[in-house]
């Protein structure tokens, strides 16, 4: 299994650049392969390297046919728990402040006001 820092260490390699839809793959970054009620991110995990990702973190139990290149098939547990500890691991690497705006009226207006 790949650490944290290791995969961080490969983010970091990949301009920092992720995704989440195989769709929206544009080359060069980390595919994370995340399961839904109607959706498995796995199945799209070599269309994303197939595309240009540098990178496809997928469930260690799931089993490709035929099988993709080894060296950039990152397989974990869950790449949805892998995903939430890579951001908390960024977020600790930063030494300032972050703010999070949500909410359905007038975020625009206080990002500008701060």
């Amino acid at each position: 299994m790949i650490s944290i820092p290791e995969l961080y260490s490969l983010f970091c390699t990949c301009s920092y650049k992720l995704t989440t839809d195989s769709r929206a793959v544009k080359g060069g970054e980390i595919f994370f392969a995340l399961k839904g009620e109607n959706f498995d991110g796995n199945a799209y995990a070599v269309s994303a390297l197939l595309k240009g990702a540098a990178y496809a973190v997928v469930n260690d139990d799931y089993s490709f046919s035929p099988e993709p290149p080894s060296e950039r098939l990152i397989k974990v547990s869950s790449p949805f728990e892998t995903l939430q500890e890579l951001a908390l691991y960024h977020r600790l690497k930063l030494n300032i402040p972050v703010i999070g705006l949500t909410g359905t009226n007038g975020k625009t207006t206080t990002k500008e006001l701060i």
